[in-house]
This record gives structure tokens, sequence and C-alpha cells, in this order.
């Protein structure tokens, strides 16, 4: 078989599965009103289909990686999307909340095997030359699991049920599993030591402050439970950083965060997540509720946004090196953040779509030439054997930041939604007072605000990465990255 050939098939095996999971982040979100009225939940109850997910994806991100460098990243990877199948099944087959939410945390951990290993996996597929062309690839596709969610789960609530959502993966994962079987080579890291304490001590730090993060929303930041939960990250966060630096095999190396560009990359990830996931969970509610879509034409609504990373990845990425990744983030980080306060400025309960298409629109162009960059730093700043664990650590981060985003901006929402009553609910009532749909929108104004804010900030963290020419793979093994890191060590 043709070397494109092999590597075109490779690449394909390990992005199918990484659309899938992409594409559960947010395929729930425009079917949270009819699973709350099937399954009779409460709106505490019906969050946690969203966090369970979270939890458990974001808490064993760094542990899958660990794993697949010392038992084979392909065939952890193969036991990810069984796991991701089986919670597929169980959510579909649920009978009540608890269930539901059970099944969505075995899904959560499936996707935390699949998402940081698809990405070495397919930068092991293909020759150094090709990698960053290649990951601009491979955001496309993340970008369309993105794009699809929202309007994959609007279709089939409106024209079958919530249970379908679920149903659709069983036979995505199939055959995932036969090209990943056929295609993808076995691999292993250089570090194949099993760091247990650390495994433990990272998974719940990362799992305690999502928890943390998503009752403090609820609760509110001062609030005992939340103040003892911060108390007990910082503690078990300052048990993690003093074993890995004894560790002989450390789950995460800490001498990544000394190399300048892995530190502003991962910077740039946590604030993008942060302003533009929380302001998508806004937008959702937004058109659903004071403008009155159904979840099928709120979704369609927001293609422009969730589409046009699948469009502009692709064609960043062979220009990575060229321009450089940091340039490439920091504009697109400033371009979304522009298209925030584009939309926290306009946004009213009458607005008119074509009013609000073009900054969607932006937005989609600024996150598709960050998607890929961002991937392309990361991977650059490390050698190849760290791969996992350098996507490991930015894969966890990136879901901390989504998770911080929606707590601190319905924060700040419910500080100026002086109505109580239920986001999920708006849309019911919006032949009731129109004041209660203007208490939303200026609530989503100031927490956009906030979101665009802070994407400015990632967007000037990017700018700071300096450039550096490509160099051999061969020179990029064999140097110790530790030493110079002063000198970026990236593309970009």
């Amino acid at each position: 078989m043709p070397g494109r050939t092999r590597a075109g098939l490779a690449f394909v095996a390990a992005s199918l599965p990484m659309l899938m999971v992409s594409l559960n982040n947010l395929v729930v979100t425009n079917a949270l009103p009819e699973i709350s009225s099937d399954l009779s939940t409460t709106i505490s109850q019906l969050q946690w289909v969203v966090n369970g997910y979270i939890l458990a994806f974001a808490g064993l991100l760094l542990t899958a990686a660990a794993l697949g460098d010392r038992y084979g990243r392909r065939r952890v990877f193969l036991c990810g999307i069984a796991l991701f199948a089986a919670g597929s099944v169980g959510c579909a087959l649920s009978h009540s909340v608890t269930m539901l939410v059970g099944m969505r945390v075995v899904q959560g951990l499936g996707a935390a095997a699949v998402q940081p290993l698809s990405l070495t996996l397919v930068a092991d597929a293909v020759p150094e030359s090709r990698r960053s062309a290649t990951i601009g690839m491979w955001g496309g596709v993340n970008g369309l699991g993105v794009a699809l969610g929202p309007l994959v789960g609007g279709a089939v609530t409106d024209g079958i049920s919530w249970q379908w959502i679920f149903w659709v993966n069983v036979p995505v994962a199939l055959v995932a599993l036969v090209l990943a079987r056929r295609a993808l080579g076995e691999s292993r890291g250089a570090d194949r030591g099993l760091d247990l304490p650390g495994m433990v001590l990272a998974a719940a730090t990362v799992t305690l402050a999502v928890w943390v993060i998503v009752r403090a929303a609820g609760l509110g930041w001062g609030s005992p439970a939340v103040l003892a939960g911060c108390v007990g990250t910082v503690a078990l966060g300052t048990l993690f950083v003093c074993w890995e630096r004894v560790a002989k095999a450390p789950l995460l190396p800490l001498h990544f965060y000394r190399i300048p560009a892995f530190v502003l990359s991962n910077v740039a990830s946590l604030t993008m997540f942060f302003g533009v996931f929380g302001s998508i969970f806004f937008l959702s509610q937004y058109l659903q509720g004071p403008l009155g879509y159904s979840p099928f034409s709120a979704g369609l609504r927001t293609l422009p946004w969730t589409a046009m990373p699948m469009v502009v990845a692709p064609l960043v990425g062979p220009f990575i090196d060229r321009i450089g990744g940091g340039r490439l983030m920091a504009a697109g980080l400033l371009i979304q953040a522009g298209a925030l306060m584009w939309i926290a400025r306009t946004a009213r309960i009458d607005l008119a779509y074509s009013h609000l298409a073009p900054a969607l629109l932006a937005a989609g162009i600024g996150m598709g030439l960050v998607f890929a960059p961002t991937m392309a730093v990361v991977l650059g700043s490390v050698r190849r054997h760290e791969y996992g664990k350098a996507s490991g650590a930015n894969n966890t981060l990136r879901e901390v930041g989504g998770a911080l985003g929606v707590a601190v901006l319905t924060t700040v929402f419910r500080a100026h939604f002086v109505d109580t009553s239920d986001l999920f609910k708006l849309r019911a009532e919006l032949l009731s007072p129109v004041d209660t749909a203007e208490a939303f929108v200026r609530g989503m104004r100031w927490a956009v605000w906030l979101g665009a804010s802070v994407v400015v900030l990632g967007g000037l963290a990017s700018a700071a990465i300096r450039r550096r020419p490509l160099r051999a793979a061969v020179e990029e093994e064999h140097t110790p990255h530790h030493v110079e890191a002063g000198d970026s060590q990236v593309p970009g």
C-alpha cells in the first residue's frame, strides 16, 4: 500500500472516533428541554447530564494518555471507543435521570481515552514535514464535530426523540473499531512506567476542581461547600506537583512548564474555551428563549459559528510553519473576542437573525484559526514520544476552561438576571411578561462581555509565542527541550 494511502487511512481511523467524541460535547445542549420534560427532572439534576460527562472526561485525560504510553496507544484507543459505545447504549436506554447521568460518566471515561490519543496517533502516522498540515485537517474534523453537535441534537430531538442522539454513536463506533484495528499501527511512549500515585492525584485534583466550578454556579463562590472544595483542590494539586518532582516516570513531566511556548499555548486554550464555550452556552438559550427558535432551528442558526472551523482549520494547517502558530492563534482569538463583543453589544429580544449572523461567522473563522495552530505548537514544544502527555495536558486545560467559563459567566449572568425563572423554561414562558426575556438578555450581555475580555487575554498570550524555523525530526528527538526553554521549541 503506498505511503500516502496508508497515512490517509490512518488519519481517518484516528479521526472518526474523535469526531464522535467532539460531537457529543454539545449534542445534548439543544435536547436538554426535551430530556427534562421526558424524565421529569429539575434544573439541578439536568445540569449533571452535561457535567457528569465533563467530570469523567477531564479527570481521566492524563491517565488515559499515560496508559497508552504503557500498554499501547492503539489498544487503549480501541478500549476507549468500545467504552464510549457502551455508555451511549446506556444513555439511550435510560429511564431515569440518575441512570442517564451515570451512563454519561461512562461516555466521558471512553472519551478521555479517545481524544488525546487520536491526535498522538495522527501525528505518529505522518512524516514530520507534513505534521502541521495533517494537524490542520485533524482540527477541521474536530470542528466538524463541534458544528454538527447542536444541529444533530436539535434535528434528532425534533424529528425522532432525544434517545437517538445516543443511538447514532453505536454504528459510528463499530466502524471506527474496524478501521482502527486495520489502519493504525501500535506505538508506545518512551516512559512506560505507571505513575499510579500521580494518576490518582491528577484525577482527584481535576475532578474536584471541575466539581467546584460546576457547583459554584449554583451555590455561589462564597458558599462553604465551594470554599472547602477550593481548599481541597489546592491541597491535592500541591501534592500532585510535589509527587511529580520525585516520580521516576512522572504522569506529567514538569519540564513542560519551563517551555514558554507550551505554557502560552495552554493559556490560549484555557482562555478560548472559557470565553467561547461559556458564551455558546448562553447563545443556545438566547436563540431558544427570547428569540423563540425550536431546538433544530437554533442548531441550524449556530452553524455559521460552529461550522467554520471545519472549513478554516484545514486551510490554515499548511501555513502554520510559514506564518507562525502563535501569530495565527493570536489573530483567531482576537477575531473571536471582537465577535463576542459584537454579540454583547447588539443582543436584544427582537434582534433579527441577519444582524447576528455576521458575528457568528466571524467567531467561527476565529475559532478555525486557533484549533490547528494550538495543537501544532503544543506538539512542537515536546519530543515525539511525549506527544500523548502533552496532548492530555492541553485537553485537560481545555475542559477545565470550558467548565470554568460556564460557571463564571453563569455567576455574572445571575447577578444581572433579576428574574429567577428557569433558563430552560424561557421558551415556554415567552408569552408571559416581556421583562423576563429582557432580563435574560441583560444578564447574557454582561456574561458575554466578560467572556470576550478573557479571550483577549488569550490572544495577547499567543502573540508572545516566538517563532522558530522547522527543524528535522531527528534533531527534535535528540534535543533536550528543557535545556532550550528560552528558545520557543515550536513552529509558531
